[in-house]
């Protein structure tokens, strides 16, 4: 650092904090060290009695925080969100959309595991909304070599660490097991939960029926929703292994790809997913859905509601922290259920 007349600071980094004291009104802080000094400043500081400042000496091949910040902010921000102005060394990205949150981890790490470098986001894959905080940016020091930056952004390459994905998937078919259901001797209290699930999605369900536990009626169901080009169908009820639940042979029998039957996720163990040629998925939801605050299908729809394509290994990543805890008030997705690595 040097020391410079106040007159001739404008476009410095300031090397630390400046105290404005105003008796019975403040004393604070009225300039943080790395401030860039601007032209407005200069009465302010000479009022302070801030005749002469203490700033970094402008080197070549060295970035302010604020530069850098943004540097790591451009290696991050990808669609359908807006970055902060830098302040204090930070950058902010924000959503401007609904939608599903993708992070590259891998590269994401590399950055991280760079010397004074750091990139804090969301988990991937959970549901975000218009206005949420996504990730923020910045360096260690106040000032850094640009090498760094110039390190992170080759590791990185020209594909943004972040993305969010508007939710594509619009319709959906319904297909209501059991034959308690299908005779009336219960009220059906597994359609309300689903069509709520689906609405805070966009999603509605155009095509809807109660096949009871007639494992051919459910086939069909299932065959003739795809043929009328619904987006998604889903198979509730009857999704253990007891003799009488035929939902996961019925989905078997459509010819679909069954993807698994199966999660290492409580609630939601028993979960059937499986695709159509066409991308089509078809999911079987266990009975905990039905009662359940959260569970393996809050997981997976905001992934299928966004067109991503889930996969076996997907799923048994769920593992670690595929535990719910059944908290009295549910935080979900601000918690670390279905977070796994």
């Amino acid at each position: 650092m040097k020391e410079i007349r106040t007159e001739e600071a404008v476009g410095h980094v300031l090397c630390h904090d400046m105290t404005q004291i105003i008796p019975g009104v403040t004393k604070d802080a009225r300039f943080r060290k790395g401030h860039i000094v601007q032209p407005e400043d200069i009465p302010v500081l000479l009022s302070m009695g801030k005749e002469t400042l203490f700033v970094w000496e402008k080197k070549p091949g060295i970035l302010h925080e604020d530069e850098a910040a943004d540097r790591l902010r451009a290696l991050c921000q990808g669609s359908n969100m807006h970055a902060t102005a830098p302040k204090e060394g930070k950058v902010e990205l924000i959503a401007d959309c609904d939608g599903l949150l993708w992070v590259d981890s891998e590269r994401l790490a590399l950055v991280n595991e760079m010397d004074q470098l750091m990139i804090a986001t969301r988990h991937g894959n959970t549901p975000v909304k218009a206005g949420d905080k996504l990730a923020g940016t910045r360096v260690i020091p106040l000032v850094i070599e640009e090498k760094k930056l110039k390190a992170a952004e080759a590791a990185c390459g020209d594909q943004p660490l972040l993305e969010i994905l508007p939710y594509k998937l619009k319709t959906a078919g319904l297909i209501t097991t059991g034959n308690e259901v299908a005779k009336g001797r219960i009220q059906d209290g597994f359609t309300p939960v689903i069509l709520k699930k689906l609405a805070s999605y966009g999603i509605e369900v155009t095509h809807h029926c109660t096949p009871g536990d007639d494992m051919n009626a459910i086939t069909q169901a299932a065959l003739d929703y795809h043929a009328a080009g619904v987006d998604m169908i889903l198979c509730t009820g009857g999704m253990s292994v007891d003799p009488d639940d035929r939902t996961p042979g019925a989905v078997k029998a459509t010819g679909c790809e069954i993807v698994t039957y199966g999660a290492p996720v409580l609630p939601g163990a028993m979960f059937l997913l499986g695709y159509f040629d066409d991308g089509t998925p078809i999911m079987g939801l266990p009975g905990c859905v039905m009662y359940a605050k959260t569970t393996i299908f809050d997981l997976m729809l905001p992934r299928i509601a966004a067109g991503v394509r889930v996969t076996k290994r997907d799923l048994t990543r769920l593992g670690e922290g595929g535990l719910c805890l059944g908290c009295p008030v549910c935080t979900w997705p601000n918690c670390g259920f279905g977070k796994g690595n």
